[in-house]
């Protein structure tokens, strides 16, 4: 099997603001895999606050190409390389590959018995409050809004939003940024505004002080739910989990994290790092059994790959077998 993995960058249509970084592209890897007439592609960003770049993931790849090339299964992966984007990359080239080979569709092969278009949210960055309203007023095609927050000034830029936008489905995320005095002086606030869910509000190392409190509006772990051996320490603390693809190292072990997740009382939230609509396919298989989904990777890019996916007013169509899976 012939194995080949290159950078693409994938830039934003304007800078992409976080708590804790400022973005203007989704730096990815692509890693295609070729059987005969058969070719399976994945694509990944990593983990940035593990750490990861591309050329970490490049050298990952590079050091475990023979053993790639020798036909190895989804399982023998596991074994190979680390949860994080290299893997993740990988993993999906070789669910792709699987569905070429078989002649049938992914989700078929994870036992899904239907596939249904999903409803993404549009995130918006971090910004002063006008500008975030301004942006929420662009996008009034878009029924859900995720709104990047920061700490200070975070009541301010919610309401402006909620005024530009009465009729949105809003979602919130801290990305670590909040101390526990902010959380417990927002939440109430942010449920009045109609706050659906608060995503990650403070460092995994403070997620004790989750522990007993009931927020008015869900919490959903992200930066704090990394792969299924993260979830025994979110019991009682969280309410959601947000999945990604590049956190477990591959579809996989995404859907194997949901099932677990389920099985021990978790909501399910899928989510991405950006990317493309190849970084996007995969996940959208997780999304399948997920109350939030946030894969609007494509829609912040100036530009995508081929046959990519369909987006109307938020609603994703399934991935053509041309693209993934």
């Amino acid at each position: 099997m012939r194995v080949d993995f290159r950078r693409v960058d994938w830039p934003f249509t304007t800078p992409f603001r976080i708590a804790y970084q400022v973005s203007t592209a989704a730096e990815t890897i692509q890693v295609q895999l070729t059987d005969g007439p058969f070719v399976g592609r994945g694509e990944a960003l990593g983990v940035g606050y593990h750490g990861e770049t591309i050329e970490s993931m490049l050298a990952q790849l590079d050091a475990v190409k023979a053993v790639l090339s020798g036909h190895i299964s989804r399982a023998q992966l596991l074994a190979i390389l680390p949860a994080g984007g290299a893997r993740n990359a990988v993993d999906c080239a070789l669910w792709d590959l699987e569905a070429k080979r078989s002649g049938k569709r992914v989700w078929e092969l994870a036992g899904l018995p239907c596939i249904r278009p999903i409803v993404t949210d549009y995130t918006i960055g971090l910004d002063s409050a006008e500008v975030m309203a301004r942006a929420a007023v662009a996008l009034r095609e878009y029924p859900r809004l995720k709104l990047k927050l920061a700490g200070d000034g975070d009541l301010e830029r919610v309401t402006a939003v909620r005024k530009a936008r009465p009729d949105a489905e809003l979602i919130v995320d801290a990305n670590q940024s909040w101390t526990e005095r902010e959380l417990r002086s927002l939440a109430p606030s942010f449920e009045k505004l109609g706050v659906k869910l608060i995503e990650q509000p403070f460092p995994p190392a403070r997620d004790e002080a989750l522990s007993g409190y009931r927020s008015p509006v869900p919490l959903c772990a992200d930066e704090a739910c990394q792969t299924v051996e993260s979830l025994p320490d979110l019991v009682g603390k969280y309410e959601y989990v947000n999945i990604k693809l590049d956190k477990t190292g591959g579809l996989t072990e995404g859907l194997r994290l949901a099932r677990e997740a389920v099985r021990l009382g978790f909501k399910l939230m899928v989510g991405c790092m950006a990317g493309s609509s190849l970084s996007m396919a995969p996940a959208f298989i997780v999304g399948q059994s997920c109350d939030f989904v946030d894969l609007d990777g494509p829609l912040l890019s100036i530009s995508d790959v081929a046959h990519p996916i369909r987006y109307e007013r938020g609603r994703m169509s399934p991935p053509e077998k041309e693209l993934w899976g």
